[in-house]
């Protein structure tokens, strides 16, 4: 049960944060957001860490991992996510972005030695080809010019290096790291990064104090990186990288349902084809986690998730 309520809170949440990122756009610089976002987020867990008095010291090589996790996970992919989406469309990005659930199996294989599920490879298959079909009229008007060829080549680096993000992870659950630390120090490099970044490349400090962005940005820090980040990496570390990256075929599914009711978006046969074959594929790769609900695929050791 833990783990269903960890993966349909991460679902919801991610699904719905184009919401927030739509008003980000604007006035201050993606970068600049980004800092902005991860900074705030890091600063809700560690009040929340001081308040429950939960250990917050370790060693010099853990701050190393943990750093590595941050600058992975929530600076330079996203970095990356923005400089791609100003080439190729959302609907593409998403697609290649859904090339993690294969990354993160032989990552895995390659980094943690846990071994390739075919289950999960298939479904994750059926789950990529469900997505080309949910966005089929973007990608059949996708035109492989030299820009989109660089914006995808750019998807692919940002999302393989959130795949390492979650390897890491997974290596500093298995070393008994706890979540909600380690992503509060995580988050405070992964800014800290961002801001040199900004710094770097001569972008303007400035900040929009309209209701809109800021309400985003909260929205954003606390729900889709605070809370969703620590449901996702809890999984990660419960049921394995694999299975956990399956969320992100799925999220833009709830993006979509959210679209029909925003923006009027039309359904069509392929999308709902796409749907149909995200499910079977979601259910192809989770199967599994009903038969030992006690055991993790990387054999760690629990850690519970206080946000």
């Amino acid at each position: 049960m833990t783990n269903f309520l960890f993966y349909a809170i991460t679902i919801l949440i991610w699904g719905s944060t184009w919401l927030g990122i739509k008003f980000q756009l604007g006035i201050v610089d993606p970068a600049l957001s980004v800092t902005y976002r991860f900074a705030l987020a890091a600063l809700i867990l560690f009040v929340w860490c001081l308040v429950r008095r939960l250990p917050m010291r370790f060693s010099w090589g853990a701050h190393f991992y943990i750093a590595l996790q941050g600058v992975f996970l929530f600076a330079v992919n996203y970095l990356l996510f923005y400089l791609a989406e100003l080439q190729i469309t959302s609907g593409l990005a998403a697609v290649v972005f859904s090339t993690i659930v294969v990354m993160n199996l032989l990552n895995g294989r390659l980094f943690l030695g846990t071994p390739v599920e075919m289950r999960v490879l298939l479904g994750g298959a059926l789950g990529m080809v469900g997505l080309v079909l949910l966005f089929w009229p973007e990608m059949a008007a996708v035109n492989f010019s030299g820009p989109v060829v660089v914006g995808v080549l750019l998807c692919f680096a940002a999302t393989y290096l959130a795949s390492l993000g979650n390897i890491i992870s997974a290596r500093n659950q298995r070393l008994h790291l706890p979540v909600v630390q380690t992503n509060a120090f995580g988050m405070a490099y992964g800014s800290l990064c961002m801001a040199l970044v900004v710094l770097i490349s001569g972008t303007p400090l400035t900040i929009d104090l309209s209701a809109t962005y800021l309400l985003s940005l909260a929205y954003l820090a606390l729900f889709g990186s605070v809370i969703a980040f620590g449901c996702y990496l809890s999984l990660v570390g419960r049921i394995g990288p694999g299975r956990a990256a399956y969320t992100t075929l799925l999220f833009p599914v709830v993006a979509l349902a959210l679209s029909t009711i925003w923006e009027d978006y039309q359904w069509s046969l392929p999308a709902v084809c796409g749907i149909l074959l995200i499910l079977c594929g979601n259910f192809l790769a989770l199967a599994k986690i009903k038969a030992r609900p006690a055991k993790s695929a990387l054999q760690l050791t629990k850690v519970p998730v206080d946000v």
